[in-house]
C-alpha cells in the first residue's frame, strides 16, 4: 500500500538524516531547522520556515501558531530535540495538521539518537495513524 506523499516524506527524512550525520546532536532547534531547510532547498525540494497557521473555535480566530517547516505546501514539519519523543509532541503536530489541513506530518527528533514519525490525518479528522518508515 502506497502512503500519502510517500516519496516527498522519504526525501525529508533523508535530508533530516544528511542533517543529523553532518552536524551531530546538541545545537538549539533553530539550528536545525535552518540547516534542514538550507538541505531540502539542495535537494530541490521547496519548503517554508515559521509558516503561520490561524486556529479558529466556533469560526473565531482563538490564535496563531507556527508550523517549523511546510514542504511543498504538503507536509508540516516538526523539528524538536529531546532525549526521547513523548506523547505531547504527537499531540502537537496533530492539532497542526487538523489546523492547517494538511493531512501529512513529519516530527523529527535531532536527540541524542534521531527519531522520526511519520503521522497522517484520518480523513475524518479524528485521528492520527502513526508511522515509522
Amino acid at each position: 500500500m502506497a502512503l500519502l506523499h510517500e516519496e516527498l516524506t522519504k526525501q525529508i527524512i533523508g535530508a533530516f538524516f544528511a542533517v543529523y550525520n553532518e552536524l551531530g546532536y546538541g545545537f538549539v532547534e533553530s539550528v536545525y531547522k535552518r540547516a534542514l531547510a538550507v538541505e531540502l532547498q539542495a535537494r530541490g525540494i521547496a519548503c517554508e520556515r515559521e509558516v503561520m497557521f490561524t486556529v479558529y473555535y466556533l469560526g473565531v480566530d482563538v490564535g496563531d501558531y507556527r508550523a517549523d517547516l511546510v514542504v511543498e505546501g504538503k507536509v508540516i514539519v516538526e523539528v524538536k530535540i529531546a532525549d526521547r519523543l513523548a506523547p505531547i509532541h504527537e499531540v502537537q503536530i496533530v492539532n497542526y495538521l487538523r489546523a492547517a489541513n494538511i493531512p501529512i506530518g513529519l516530527l523529527l527528533n535531532y536527540g541524542p539518537q534521531p527519531i522520526f514519525r511519520r503521522l497522517i490525518l484520518t480523513p475524518d479528522r479524528s485521528g492520527v495513524a502513526v508511522f515509522n518508515e
